[in-house]
């Protein structure tokens, strides 16, 4: 039972951990290449968030929008 404990450590330490580690590492020499994940994360977020609002926007523009009061029974 303690091998399989050792091997998981050793599988996350030596294998999954290296990106992380390297990042850790550039951070101390280039801030900007140590984020470059986030910034294309955030990148990809804002445009998500506009295509949505103008998607909502041409639902809004079309009346296709259900804009009654209760649109519910229970309400």
């Amino acid at each position: 039972m303690k091998d399989l404990f050792n091997s998981i450590q050793e599988l996350c330490e030596n294998i999954l951990f290296v990106p992380f580690n390297e990042l850790r590492e550039i951070e101390l020499t280039n801030w900007w290449a140590a984020n470059v994940a986030t910034w294309v994360f955030m990148g990809i977020g804002v445009i998500a968030f506009v295509y949505w609002m103008l998607q909502l926007k041409s639902f809004s523009d079309n009346n296709e929008e259900d804009k009654s009061i209760s649109s519910h029974s229970y309400l």
